[in-house]
């Protein structure tokens, strides 16, 4: 079964931050102290929280053990935690003044317990703040489920199909949040990534949004099949401009909720 890999996840690493970095920069916090990083992965958005906030030296926390030894081997300085975002708590030390996850919450069940619980270990004054892919509709997903329902690999996925991320639309999030915060901030961006060639694109999804049906998959050969049979289909989906480069639109959701002082 394919592990979480650091090197496939920053092969996009300017594509991946950018919209770390824009929902950092909407954080209307002057000078938190105590700032975490769920789901931190390799590390790239925990750096983004300690350039907004230096005096914060923030936590980065990750359930993959190869994410977590990349993080600590960038940032050997900064903290890093190995855990489980469905069952962290801010425990003794009390709670945060940021609570953050880029790109991460999608992989975690439960959202209706999960942004409550989260949202408890903020304390006053301070903010939840998320991003998560909103393109589970996407021509990229629609191919990976098509693909794992066809004649010729439907026996070798499970009979109920694959469960891809937990994301809701986002009324579902501001009535979640909006009766214990003081203020939500909710909003949706596009990016349109240009990438190289359309493998580029299964390189992307390699490192994210294809790793349930990789893992669902019995062998490496399978694997491989799968990934080729996934890549004709994305060079049909996203044709080449004139210049051979391919546009990959992806949109992403942003939330900011902010506890009352």
């Amino acid at each position: 079964m394919p592990n979480w890999d650091a090197s496939q996840y920053l092969q996009f690493a300017e594509e991946r931050t950018r919209p770390c970095r824009d929902l950092v920069a909407r954080i209307a916090l002057a000078s938190p102290r105590r700032v975490i990083d769920l789901g931190c992965g390799p590390g790239n958005s925990t750096q983004v929280l300690a350039e907004r906030w230096p005096l914060a030296n923030p936590t980065g926390l990750d359930s993959s053990t190869e994410m977590i030894s990349a993080a600590h081997q960038a940032a050997p300085a900064m903290r890093w935690l190995f855990g489980d975002i469905a069952t962290w708590t801010a425990g003794d030390e009390g709670p945060f003044d940021v609570v953050f996850s880029n790109a991460a919450l999608q992989w975690v069940p439960d959202h209706a317990r999960l942004f409550p619980h989260l949202m408890s270990q903020v304390g006053p004054g301070g903010t939840l703040a998320v991003q998560v892919p909103n393109n589970i509709d996407a021509p990229a997903h629609a191919i990976a489920r098509n693909l794992a329902a066809s004649i010729a690999w439907q026996g070798r996925f499970p009979a109920g199909g694959i469960r891809e991320w937990h994301v809701h639309e986002a009324g579902f999030y501001y009535d979640l949040l909006a009766p214990c915060a003081a203020k939500v901030d909710l909003w949706e961006t596009e990016y349109i990534h240009v990438m190289a060639r359309a493998e580029a694109i299964v390189e992307w999804y390699k490192g994210s949004g294809l790793r349930p049906y990789l893992e669902a998959l019995a062998s490496p050969d399978d694997r491989q099949h799968f990934l080729a049979d996934y890549l004709e289909a994305i060079r049909a989906a996203y044709p080449a401009r004139s210049d051979g480069y391919v546009l990959f639109p992806f949109r992403r959701m942003f939330l900011i909720a902010y506890q009352s002082r």
